[in-house]
């Protein structure tokens, strides 16, 4: 049998970083890096590796499809498969950035939902049974964040598909570029809109899950709290550490759970409503 692979995705800092450090003391099989930026990311490895730990590096660009399809290709060979995908990298735009919101608005949800749904695409046909997947949300990505009810309830409803989904975060970046985004209703920054959907999406893919041949596919969206990173400013209430311990357990929920599944869960690793 191949040996058993962990991928984590925004790896090179942060709480990635500290999810990859976490599951090379906890994973019984190798534990994949990925950063954009490839320096930074071998600089991540070879801190980790100071501390006696072993990831491996692997430049993944998560709005690259052929970047994406590198670390296939990679996966496969070497592995034959994948057990854990943590979806982590995400980007989100300091209050002070003086980019055109419209502009910070494609990109966000360009990055955090798309980036994240390409990934998914990509290496979702090879996970093997008992696989565990976590898209990294936030209590940004409640829904009650989203003031229009109308557009609550298509993402509650039952019908609501991936390509629903999609269509629903580019009715919102159409609106940015006219300046409507208040007016209707969206959420009232382009990260927790992004979120939103990284959550929805979570609930979608599970249901998926439900019906595949393969058994026991899992995956969840975790809020890992109000973390101190860049992304925060330095100013969570949280270390890295602890933003990353509900994230790893969500990576390595025992085999045949029965819950959570498909769910949101808190930085305390308890299952709330998303809503």
């Amino acid at each position: 049998m191949k040996k058993k692979v962990a991928v984590v995705t925004g790896a090179n800092k942060g709480i990635g970083f500290a999810i990859v450090k976490s599951l090379c003391t906890k994973f019984k099989g190798d534990i994949i890096l990925t950063a954009r930026d490839e320096i930074r990311g071998k600089n991540a490895v070879a801190k980790l590796k100071e501390l006696h730990l072993n990831p491996i590096f692997y430049q993944l660009d998560i709005t690259d499809a052929d970047s994406i399809c590198r670390l296939k290709e990679f996966l496969l060979k070497v592995y034959g498969g994948l057990d854990i995908l943590v979806n982590n990298a995400a980007i989100a735009y300091k209050i002070s950035s003086d980019t055109p919101d419209a502009d910070q608005a494609e990109k966000t949800i360009r990055v955090n939902l798309f980036g994240t749904l390409c990934v998914c695409k990509t290496l979702f046909p090879i996970l093997r049974p008992h696989a565990r997947v976590v898209n990294v949300s936030s209590a940004a990505g409640m829904l009650h964040n989203i003031p229009n009810e109308k557009i609550r309830e298509i993402l509650l409803s039952p019908k609501l598909t991936e390509q629903k989904l999609c269509d629903i975060m580019k009715e919102f970046l159409k609106d940015s570029k006219a300046g409507l985004k208040q007016e209707k209703g969206w959420a009232s920054t382009n990260y927790e809109m992004s979120k939103i959907g990284v959550t929805a999406l979570t609930f979608l893919q599970q249901k998926q899950f439900e019906k595949d041949s393969r058994e026991d596919i899992v995956v969840n969206t975790v809020h890992p709290g109000y973390v101190s990173t860049d992304m925060t400013n330095r100013k969570g209430v949280l270390n890295i550490e602890q933003g990353a311990e509900p994230i790893v357990y969500a990576a390595l929920l025992p085999i045949n759970i029965t819950s959570p599944k498909g769910e949101f869960i808190w930085e305390d690793s308890k299952v709330v409503s998303w809503r």
